[in-house]
């Protein structure tokens, strides 16, 4: 079984998700920051492979990817990090980027890394759910690596559908059509949102994302969800303090 599918069996509801830009704010910092979220208590890790057009994130990932990159970072590079992920790291691990990078690698090269290294599933934002299911998903099930598929409140009941007889490990619900970093504010058409996928019920798990950034927003998303990604707030804290103390003290912030 997917370490993604058998998280959501073991635990059903308030799962912890980080996201995190792979080499910011230093090159080798990749691993070393998946070993300490994992020592803090996150449920599962979303590394992010930077792209120098960054277009659904807000300033704050924005910048950790252009320093990302600045330090050298790029796909083979972040497979030659991840070469032992797996004698070091437990939990689920996502890569999440765009779709050029991707290309550029070979999706099919791209699967077999992932598959290597002992990733689990990829989100990527601006892959076309048709070019996915017609070019890459027998690829995908070939490496047993899950494609996650975001949902906004926008996306039709007949689409939210497809992208659940698509996905193989959780459907990303973004909390709203902002980009990254923003707060989470819960309207009556947000709740009205979150209440209508919820009657859908669908086979996958959810996801909440975008505007996660303390307990009390983890804890108001997992009211609606399997449980909830936090990114800008975590990025923020390597900003200023990547050591294990600053790392710890921001997940036990969260799950205190």
């Amino acid at each position: 079984m997917n370490r993604i599918n058998k998280l959501f069996q073991e635990k059903p509801s308030n799962i912890l998700s980080i996201y995190y830009t792979a080499g910011f704010p230093e090159l080798g910092d990749t691993l070393l920051i998946a070993e300490e979220l994992e020592r803090a208590g996150a449920d599962m890790l979303e590394i992010g492979f930077p792209y120098s057009d960054p277009v659904a994130d807000g300033p704050v990932i924005q910048a950790s990817s252009k320093q990302a990159l600045e330090n050298g970072m790029d796909l083979k590079t972040l497979f030659g990090q991840l070469k032992d992920l797996r004698s070091r790291i437990n939990i689920p691990i996502l890569l999440m980027g765009y779709v050029n990078p991707m290309l550029q690698f070979g999706v099919e090269n791209f699967c077999k890394a992932c598959a290597e290294v002992g990733v689990d599933g990829c989100i990527v934002p601006d892959l076309p759910m048709a070019e996915y299911e017609e070019h890459y998903q027998e690829i995908f099930k070939q490496y047993s690596l899950s494609n996650i598929f975001l949902v906004t409140p926008q996306t039709s009941g007949e689409r939210i559908r497809k992208i659940d007889e698509l996905s193989t490990g959780f459907v990303y619900l973004i909390s709203s059509s902002a980009t990254t970093g923003k707060n989470l504010q819960v309207s009556q058409n947000t709740e009205d949102y979150f209440a209508r996928i919820a009657g859908m019920k669908l086979r996958n798990p959810t996801m909440i994302g975008f505007g996660i950034n303390n307990k009390a927003t983890f804890d108001k998303a997992c009211q609606f969800a399997n449980g909830a990604i936090i990114g800008t707030a975590f990025v923020n804290v390597l900003s200023e303090d990547k050591s294990a103390a600053g790392i710890q003290k921001f997940m036990k912030s969260i799950s205190e």
